[in-house]
């Protein structure tokens, strides 16, 4: 067993102890592995220990990489992780199976236009600015229900909502309060948790946790 697919395996054991403590089922929760900057080489073995969701930051790398990766291994999904600009959005709907980084209605609006042309449509999560940071991509916390609404209203199926907490700070605050907008506005799905956090996460909701650095370096 390759070291990241051994590191894989000691990653869901955590998720799964985190998910009964939290009186959860385990396989609620989605494991998407953080694949920015990784070549073909480093991701070969989790796809070979049977790793299915994979998340990259920049649509151009992932156009890059991806394509013959899933010709070959049937079953996977990716997941565009990163801030997605207007311009990208057709090929996004191309390639991506979710996209995590919904934060304003513009995108929205390019999104479903190139899904209609395509005919495909990818599931989104509307991103929150948690932490209400200016340097951060998401929607304010008080547009939340709007976006979502503007999401339901479209062909694009809401997958949850997603966030990343201030870094350095605790982020349990954070993902205690996704968690609470997304029952408030009907949402179950939940992207949030990272390498250092996704216990955490876990513990508090979260439905998808995207590691990466946890699973291919010591």
């Amino acid at each position: 067993m390759s070291n990241a697919a051994g590191r894989r395996r000691d990653i869901l054991d955590t998720i799964s102890a985190a998910a009964r403590l939290a009186r959860r089922e385990p396989g609620d929760v989605r494991l998407v592995a953080v694949t920015k900057g990784r070549t073909p080489d480093e991701i070969a073995p989790l796809l070979a220990a049977g790793q299915r969701d994979f998340g990259e930051n920049r649509v151009q790398e992932a156009i890059a990489k991806w394509p013959p990766l899933i010709a070959r291994n049937e079953g996977v999904r990716l997941h565009a992780i990163g801030r997605l600009q207007s311009n990208k959005a057709a090929e996004a709907i191309r390639l991506f199976d979710v996209i995590h980084a919904l934060d304003r209605t513009s995108l929205l609006q390019a999104l479903v236009t190139e899904a209609e042309k395509a005919s495909r449509f990818p599931e989104v999560y509307v991103q929150v600015n948690i932490g209400e940071e200016e340097q951060k991509g998401g929607c304010a916390i008080g547009d939340v229900g709007e976006m979502v609404a503007s999401v339901r209203a479209s062909p694009l199926p809401l997958a949850g909502l997603m966030c990343i907490p201030p870094h350095e700070l605790d982020p349990a605050p954070y993902f205690a309060l996704l968690a609470e907008l997304g029952r408030r506005h009907g949402v179950s799905g939940l992207s949030m948790g990272m390498s250092a956090d996704y216990r955490t996460a876990v513990m508090l909701g979260a439905t998808a946790v995207r590691v990466g650095t946890a699973l291919f370096e010591e």
